[in-house]
């Protein structure tokens, strides 16, 4: 298979807004290294951690390209990956780095191949996403039918996923979403209440959330807002309850005195996936489970929209905007 020397790719040069986004259609083409495999991308991911890198709140060197997922197709093996079983022409999905390009050279240890029945697109508007909220539901915090649950951005693309594997346990799910339209999406989903932030109502949710629970606060918050949400998401979970921040949409959650958590005696976890698939065991693990909830229509995926790398400018606009449903993703290649 013949490999070019240079490519399509979105780079970042310097940290800031969307504007930093520059496309390039000279980029170099990676060579896979010891333990690597190049993959040549179909469908790239868009996360709100992409966003971080960006911007600077989570450091990383520059120029860089950006994207944490793609599936795709292997064209090119590095040393030692043998023990990965994977081979030229396979169809995979990958969580590494440099996303937003035709080709990316990934580690083989965060590279599956896809079952035949899951497209490039549901697996990509599914695998960081379903992975982080598998992670959350069963790790972090494990969830038992009956719990309450306030699920914050839950029309989000983590939201989506995590709305529907809640109510597939057996919690009982309060959701917070912006606008009638994602109110309406997450009632669809099952969520037992869903609090509009916008409206007037939505704006004391302490109150309402405190109302649903009879006073007594929910077991558990699954928070990705943060700045905007956090000290709400204090008042209410119930005592010996657990908080699990795992995003700042909003902004970061300032420094957090843990004399706050005394009264109540309330848990705290900030969590990133990658922490919970440090192995290959465990990587696998979850996507699996990933991929039986997806054939068994238990999770389904909704797709915002399909952005061409040279949109990508646009994409983190939406996204940050708060415009978005579900997944946004690139697509990179036929």
């Amino acid at each position: 298979m013949s490999i070019p020397a240079t490519q399509r790719a979105v780079v970042v040069e310097e940290i800031g807004g969307p504007e930093v986004l520059q496309f390039k259609s000279d980029w170099a083409v990676p060579q896979p290294t010891e333990g690597q495999v190049l993959v040549k991308n179909k469908i790239a991911g868009i996360n709100y951690i992409d966003t971080y890198f960006r911007t600077g709140l989570y450091p990383s060197p520059k120029p860089e390209v950006l994207g944490r997922e793609a599936a795709g197709t292997v064209v090119a093996l590095g040393p030692k990956t043998e023990e990965f079983n994977l081979k030229v022409g396979d169809r995979v999905i990958w969580l590494a780095n440099a996303g937003y390009a035709e080709y990316s050279a990934v580690p083989a240890a965060k590279t599956l191949k896809l079952p035949d029945t899951v497209s490039y697109e549901d697996a990509t508007a599914s695998f960081m996403s379903g992975l982080t909220v598998l992670a959350l539901a069963r790790d972090t915090y494990t969830v038992q039918p009956g719990d309450w649950v306030l699920l914050h951005a839950a029309a989000g693309g983590a939201g989506f996923l995590m709305t529907q594997l809640l109510k597939h346990v057996g919690a009982k799910v309060i959701g917070t979403a912006g606008g009638p339209e994602k109110v309406e999406l997450v009632k669809s989903l099952g969520a037992d209440h869903v609090i509009d932030y916008r409206s007037e109502e939505g704006k004391d949710w302490v109150k309402t959330v405190m109302d649903i629970t009879g006073g007594r606060g929910v077991d558990v918050v699954y928070d990705s807002v943060g700045k905007d949400t956090w000290e709400g998401s204090l008042a209410v979970v119930k005592r010996k309850g657990t908080i699990v921040w795992f995003g700042n949409s909003s902004g970061p959650i300032p420094p957090l005195p843990l004399n706050r958590l005394a009264p109540k005696c309330v848990k705290i976890a900030r969590p990133t996936l990658f922490g919970y698939i440090a192995t290959r065991e465990e990587f696998k693990g979850y996507a699996n489970e990933l991929f039986s909830l997806l054939a068994s229509g238990a999770l389904k995926v909704k797709i915002h929209g399909l952005y061409s790398l040279s949109d990508a400018k646009q994409a983190h606009i939406d996204l940050e905007g708060r415009k978005t449903t579900g997944k946004i993703l690139i697509k990179v290649s036929e």
